[in-house]
């Protein structure tokens, strides 16, 4: 019977890198895949999916009007499909997502991020945990050695960002996976560093 599987890491866990080796694995088996990502993702190229390690791979994207079930059916069957930063498709997708595994007993596996630069769900991500057969988190660590829960925000200068918009683009140079606590304390040093430059 097919589900709909939710694997979900920090930024650097090699979610891509395991959304294109999946996707091996089924054609190594003679199985035809649909790769998919949402537009919004631009990163590597409008229709690239690439990993840090090097992989990559040309995908279909997906606007946020377009209607996930509408393009299946535009391709012909598959016998799974993948999707790569699953975070940024919207809640409705998500359900057509859903939809598919019911209705065309379809596998879905969708890789993505669970929460964005403040530790507050995307959408997609949410509707994800909310329907998903199988929630895996892919783990990495922080530089201190525990567990990264976190996708830090940085600035140029290396410093942690609090403030702007949900969805900014980018990878080493733009995000540091880092546990709570050093990125709660992080953010309480350049507070006092802050407030010391003013007195």
């Amino acid at each position: 019977m097919a589900k709909l599987y939710f694997k979900y890491g920090v930024m650097g866990s090699s979610k891509s890198a395991q959304a294109l080796i999946t996707k091996f694995n089924y054609e190594e088996r003679g199985m035809s895949v649909w790769l998919i990502k949402p537009s919004v993702d631009t990163r590597d190229g409008a229709e690239i999916i690439r990993s840090r390690i090097g992989l990559e791979h040309r995908a279909e994207v997906i606007t946020a009007e377009t209607s996930v079930i509408d393009a299946y059916h535009s391709h012909g069957k598959r016998d799974v499909i993948i999707a790569d930063e699953a975070q940024f498709f919207t809640p409705a997708q998500i359900d057509e997502l859903r939809w598919l595994v019911d209705e065309e007993d379809l596998p879905v596996l969708c890789f993505g991020l669970r929460t964005d630069f403040l530790t507050h769900f995307f959408p997609g991500s949410m509707r994800l945990m909310e329907l998903a057969d199988s929630i895996t988190e892919i783990k990495t660590i922080c530089e201190c050695g525990r567990k990264a829960t976190v996708n830090a925000r940085i600035d140029a200068a290396g410093r942690i960002v609090t403030t702007g918009g949900q969805v900014l683009l980018g990878g080493n140079d733009s995000y540091l996976a880092m546990c709570h606590q050093c990125w709660k304390r992080k953010i309480r040093e350049q507070q006092t560093e802050r407030k010391s430059a003013f007195t």
